[in-house]
């Protein structure tokens, strides 16, 4: 990533702060006054991505120390783990407020929703939904997935306050509403920590590279070293903004080691300028029939 667009990415993320910060605070006003779980449980989740906001910033600055004695291959993974964060916090946040739209229907309490609820949600949806849009645009340029996961966190807010402007306009008629509201808002929020912590977790873990990054690899050997060179046992290790690439190839057995080592620097050097990752090439022996 460039040093402009990481710059993009930092300044974006303190307008999120101070947006989300600015939106919670009506959100909870707005809460307090209709005496409504759903609005009080919608900005204390817009509350969570001003979190998240601050947790990526501070991803985002880790990630661009250079390697050091105790981190070889850069700081790069500062992002995933921060992914991690903010899903973490998006499924604590589900069920906390699950607990208390059920509570609240077990108490037969409803809401009274006035303009200021409608005004409120209303620009938190539109606010919400541009943030998201311009998060997931700018992460998804950069592969800054930590920026990406803070956009459907953005997204889940925006979408959230639309189901709780749908319960202010039909509250009138159905007094449990706001809880069944509550509910629905939960559960969503929680899906949204699965597919963020999913996503997170399975790059920490590592993940297979794709049929099609295999087979470009075996092509770049294979076209660059004018033979089969078999390449196989391709191993790829992820660390944000640096890659590693290790795999095996097979080269007669009676080929000296000098022409090993030119073809091997060839191949190296092919396939690193062609993906741009860092690549180790192990070779095994192929016996001749």
């Amino acid at each position: 990533m460039s040093h402009k667009h990481h710059h993009q990415a930092i300044q974006f993320s303190w307008v999120s702060i101070i947006g989300n910060l600015l939106l919670f605070g009506l959100k909870l006003w707005a809460g307090i006054v209709s005496m409504s779980v759903t609005l009080i449980a919608d900005a204390w989740h817009t509350l969570s991505d001003s979190l998240s906001s601050v947790i990526v910033l501070i991803a985002l600055k880790i990630s661009r120390k250079p390697p050091d004695d105790d981190h070889p291959f850069g700081h790069g993974r500062s992002e995933t783990v921060a992914s991690v964060i903010v899903g973490s916090m998006l499924g604590f946040i589900a069920f906390h407020f699950l607990i208390e739209s059920i509570q609240k229907l077990i108490k037969a309490e409803g809401a009274e929703y006035g303009s200021l609820a409608i005004w409120v949600t209303v620009v938190s949806i539109l606010v919400k939904e541009v943030m998201a849009q311009f998060s997931i645009r700018i992460g998804k340029r950069n592969k800054i997935w930590a920026l990406v996961a803070d956009g459907w966190h953005h997204r889940s807010d925006a979408l959230s306050s639309v189901l709780v402007l749908v319960g202010i306009f039909i509250s009138g008629s159905f007094w449990w509403i706001d809880g069944v509201m509550g509910i629905l808002i939960s559960v969503f929020i929680g899906y949204v920590a699965y597919q963020v912590l999913d996503s997170a977790i399975s790059a920490l873990l590592g993940e297979h590279p794709g049929n099609d990054l295999l087979k470009k690899v075996q092509e770049i050997c294979n076209s660059t070293a004018k033979q089969e060179v078999h390449a196989h046992h391709i191993h790829v290790h992820d660390y944000g903004d640096h890659k590693e690439m290790v795999f095996h190839i097979r080269l007669p057995e009676d080929w000296s080691l000098k022409r090993v080592h030119d073809l091997v620097d060839l191949l190296e050097e092919a396939v690193s300028t062609e993906l741009e990752q860092q690549v180790t090439i192990h070779v095994d022996p192929l016996r001749r029939e």
